[in-house]
């Protein structure tokens, strides 16, 4: 199971650049970048108010659940 994140079809859509809306709501560029990629292990809510602003959009139209998809939260060993 995991989340998986469209920030990529939503700047496409918006024909903004990368640079830009990290710029428009005063985040890194790298951190902004995470996220796109998927690789993010959390989203603040104020990071995804600001993404929603910017993009005029819905926390829907920015993160999706698919059961089938790989978690990225790796599971504690048991030592064994």
């Amino acid at each position: 199971m995991g989340i998986i994140v469209h920030l990529d079809v939503m700047l496409a859509k918006r024909k903004m650049r990368l640079g830009d809306l990290a710029e428009k709501i005063d985040i890194s560029i790298q951190n902004l970048s995470i996220l796109k990629t998927g690789k993010a292990k959390a989203v603040r809510f104020s990071t995804l108010t600001a993404l929603c602003r910017a993009l005029d959009c819905q926390p829907g139209d920015l993160l999706a659940f698919d059961p089938d998809a790989p978690d990225d939260v790796s599971e504690p060993s048991d030592g064994g």
